[in-house]
């Protein structure tokens, strides 16, 4: 085969090995064939995850929540977010939580291309390693939209990729505390992983209230089912 037609193919192959990982946004996908990513964990406990954090003006709310009820839980933070507020990142970190990667801005990665995904996440994994002190394991693309080059990404920062199982649909003008608790509630059981949002730079104004307003009652009836609650490596850790 000449040379020609093997650089045609390898043209062609690259829009599939980016876009190929995106089939991964899909629950049904992940829950069958990929459950580390779905954020599957032993039945006997549930991983808390936040989203799109720090934000000065919510974020401390919820430390405060679950300082209340004893549960530390894992902060998936924004760059941008982490560059304006630092002191706040230092503060989660000092009470015991876990902190993560979640990209420099909310992006869709699906729509940046391959050297501006591996350059944000990078520059999102050093920021917060140095904000943080320690090193983060763990990524969560916004949107929960995996690509080649986020794939590629993670495996240069050494990142685990984790979705969620559940989430609260807390990002929406029409949220209340009951509909994130109910939508919550709907889809968890012992294993699984929430996602809420502790900020709602990327969503309707004030729309962290909800997520605020649910969280109590999500961790009481965490309690009364039985299930530890705690932040994704504790989670990750049973599993193995």
């Amino acid at each position: 085969m000449s040379a020609r037609p093997v650089a045609w193919a390898a043209a062609a192959a690259l829009p599939a090995v980016q876009v190929a990982p995106v089939v991964t946004a899909l629950p049904a996908v992940r829950r069958r064939f990929l459950p580390g990513l779905h954020g599957v964990g032993p039945p006997d406990r549930v991983a808390l995850t936040f989203d799109d954090g720090p934000d000065p003006e919510s974020t401390p709310r919820f430390l405060e929540v679950l300082a209340a009820h004893g549960v530390r839980a894992t902060f998936f933070l924004l760059g941008v977010m982490l560059e304006r507020a630092p002191e706040l990142g230092r503060d989660i970190v000092a009470a015991g939580h876990e902190v993560a990667v979640h990209g420099w801005a909310h992006h869709n990665l699906l729509l940046r291309g391959p050297a501006a995904t591996v350059r944000d996440l990078a520059r999102a994994h050093a920021l917060i390693a140095g904000v943080a002190g320690r090193t983060p394991r763990f990524l969560r693309p916004p949107y929960g939209v995996l690509t080649g080059a986020t794939l590629l990404a993670a495996r240069r920062l050494r990142l685990e990729p984790v979705l969620w199982s559940c989430w609260g649909r807390d990002w929406t003008r029409k949220a209340t505390g009951d509909t994130v608790y109910a939508t919550v509630r709907s889809g968890l059981s012992g294993g699984g992983t929430i996602l809420l949002h502790d900020s709602s730079c990327s969503a309707a104004p004030g729309a962290w209230r909800a997520a605020l307003a649910a969280l109590p009652r999500l961790l009481t009836e965490c309690h009364r089912q039985g299930w530890t609650v705690g932040p994704l490596g504790a989670h990750r850790d049973a599993t193995r």
